[in-house]
């Protein structure tokens, strides 16, 4: 590990074991902290955790573990495909930042928090050495103004070198937040910026450097992985964005008095009883992807066709979009005879692309011989605006002690979005079973929506098309179960889906025309015996075709661990895990588009990811030491492939250290 980086965990341990000590000599009262995210369209809060738990708080230091099959490039920051289907988020209107995803802000992962007293969470994580070193800082701040208002503010900057060459990626996220609850009137809003840039290396020339090291290396079994050539040197994508989202709700009702007698005196408490409230949501989302590349001989090495330039690539799109949602609704619970809220809405949507401007002539003698010829005529217009507008209902129970529910449907009216259909539904219960309360959920979904206008018209330097894709239809249909007495938890779902848009072998994007069917079972299972604890997840999950939707079958995570308390206040979980997951044809990676693209020459999988690590918490600080990958070349051999020509990080030392400050 560098030494800046030890300096720096050293001094934060410190601040953390000061703060703690402080912490258990007089431990003031903290009223129960409170923590929501926003359903959209309308804004219904759902609430959230506020992660301060001393479980596997060491994950986030493996870009592997984000799920029990995750195809990734191998670095911290770098791209990555969720392979649990049913956990895959579908292709966005801006795919080129689709593979940035888990790194970078969205509506969905935006939290807010209600705190008695100011909170600030310091994260940092650090390992490896001077060339490969990994480094995390994350600062999360929420304060409370007054009883209804609070701000916050968050920092996210993740730094690698990567364990191969020209792998390094970092980046720097940061963003303001705030909300408002008054009796009336209700306010969330925030605003976030992101930039992340990371070199190319187009995976490894030769995978024998990995699974025969000898063979190429002058029988020399151990090497730095430094030293392995890659296929690019000179290749860097870079994305941006800011995203601005308001979402306001002013309620109307009566007042309802009550009356409190004390002695002779009696306090009148006045309390709204909300009838109705009409909302109105803002969302402001911009994007930036640039690509380029500046040596010649990698660039006629490494790609088929070059429309514009066979020296030198610099790519750029840009994406924005502006939502406005108004909705009226009549609220769940003013009366007994009001058991749902309902609510409608109408949303209006405008949508700017901005491609590369090509000056080239796409045919005739003016066009350079040395250039790959158009696939088309004419070329494409480089800006382009979209008006959409859809109309919707939502019906939704929240309050209730045996059932609880949410529909929400909604109808494309004018532009790219006529015609679709997007309909979403969830029900749940709680029942008497053995002398326990067992949660059962079930959940629907029905969408027939547009193809994103970039899988239509999309123009660059090595990839140029042009489509007119039908609609893609999905229907979505599954339950779960939740024993706590048993810890057991089963998922079960099926999906339906026609006219799939995937990116094909040659990294275009193709429409498969029939159905594709998915189905998928899960089931988490914890045991435990005094101090020994014994979590796992099995995923099952089949495709109907494996050439459209390739899936690994069988998906394992798997952490047995010792957890207890050192002097009744150091809590400690000390263990190892494991993911592992069966072969398939896993998908390639394209550098120029950040695209996963289907292939059918190599399979990956069957190799278990172990770490070995210590986590502690100790009051309000957690810290951890981790061996990552430690069952490298002595437990599952040598194919630790995540994708073709891109191995998983290999071993290494990493520590980090995370502090809950109540000030």
């Amino acid at each position: 590990m560098k030494m800046k980086g030890f300096i720096q965990i050293c001094f934060l341990i410190a601040i953390s074991l000061t703060s703690a000590i402080a912490a258990t000599a007089a431990e003031p009262y903290i009223a129960p902290y409170k923590a929501w995210r926003l359903l959209q369209p309308l804004g219904l809060r759902e609430t959230a955790t506020i992660d301060t738990l001393l479980y596997n708080y060491y994950q986030a230091a493996i870009p592997s573990a984000i799920s029990p099959a995750f195809a990734t490039t191998g670095n911290q920051a770098s791209a990555g495909e969720e392979m649990i289907y049913m956990d895959r988020d579908p292709m966005s209107r801006f795919f080129l930042h689709d593979a940035k995803r888990f790194w970078l802000p969205s509506e969905s992962k935006a939290r807010f928090y209600n705190t008695p007293i100011p909170m600030s969470l310091l994260s940092y994580n650090t390992g490896g050495g001077r060339d490969n070193a990994q480094d995390f800082f994350r600062l999360l701040f929420s304060g409370n103004i007054s009883p209804r208002l609070q701000i916050g503010a968050m920092v996210d900057y993740p730094y690698s070198k990567g364990s191969y060459n020209y792998q390094a990626a970092k980046g720097f996220t940061w963003g303001l937040s705030a909300s408002y609850t008054g009796e009336r009137y209700e306010l969330q809003t925030y605003y976030n910026c992101f930039n992340f840039v990371n070199k190319e290396n187009g995976g490894i020339k030769d995978d024998r450097w990995i699974t025969d090291t000898e063979e190429v290396n002058g029988g020399v079994p151990n090497i730095n992985s430094k030293v392995i050539p890659t296929n690019l040197t000179a290749s860097h994508n870079r994305i941006k964005g800011k995203q601005f989202y308001m979402n306001h709700r002013y309620k109307i009702g009566f007042w309802k008095e009550t009356f409190d007698s004390i002695q002779t005196d009696s306090v009148v408490h006045r309390e709204l009883v909300p009838v109705s409230s009409f909302i109105w949501t803002l969302a402001y989302d911009s994007g930036t992807h640039r690509f380029t590349n500046t040596n010649a001989n990698e660039e006629k090495d490494f790609w088929t066709n070059h429309y514009m330039s066979d020296e030198l690539t610099h790519d750029l799109t840009t994406y924005s979009s502006l939502r406005n949602t108004i909705g009226v609704s009549l609220l769940e619970g003013f009366n007994k005879y009001a058991k749902a809220g309902l609510a409608a809405f109408l949303t209006h949507e405008l949508r700017k692309y901005n491609q590369t401007l090509d000056t080239i002539p796409t045919s005739g003698p003016d066009r350079p011989e040395n250039l790959t010829p158009y696939p088309y005529d004419s070329p494409l217009t480089p800006k382009v605006s979209q008006n959409l507008l859809w109309a919707g209902a939502q019906l939704t129970k929240q309050q209730g002690s045996l059932l609880n529910y949410e529909a929400t449907v909604q109808l494309g009216l004018v532009g790219p979005a006529a015609g679709e259909i997007k309909a979403d539904g969830n029900v749940s219960t709680h029942i008497r079973m053995l002398g326990d309360t067992v949660s059962i959920k079930g959940y629907a979904a029905f969408h027939n929506t547009t193809a994103p206008y970039l899988m239509d018209n999309y123009v660059s330097n090595h990839f140029i098309w042009k489509n007119d894709f039908s609609k893609t239809r999905r229907l979505r249909l599954g339950g779960e179960l939740v024993i706590p007495h048993t810890s057991t938890r089963v998922n079960v779902g099926v999906e339906n889906v026609q006219n799939l848009i995937y990116f094909g072998p040659d990294a275009l994007p193709v429409q498969h025309g029939g159905n594709v069917q998915v189905f998928s079972i899960r089931a988490w299972q914890d045991f435990r015996f005094r101090a020994l604890n014994w979590r796992n997840t099995i995923v099952y999950q089949t495709s109907t075709d494996e050439s459209v939707i390739p899936l690994p079958k069988l998906a394992i995570y798997s952490n047995l661990y010792l957890q207890f308390k050192i002097a009744r206040v150091l809590d400690v979980q000390f263990g190892i895990d494991v993911d592992y997951y069966t072969r398939y044809y896993a998908p390639a990676y394209q550098p120029a588009t950040m695209a996963f693209t289907n292939q059918q020459e190599i399979k990956c999988g069957n190799y278990p990811f172990m770490n070995a690590y210590i986590n502690m918490k100790l009051s309000r600080a957690r810290f951890y030491v981790l061996f990552s990958h430690v069952n490298q070349g002595i437990i599952g051999g040598n194919d630790y492939f995540s994708i073709p020509h891109y191995p998983l990080n290999p071993r290494r030392f990493q520590m980090g250290v995370s502090v809950n400050f109540n000030n």
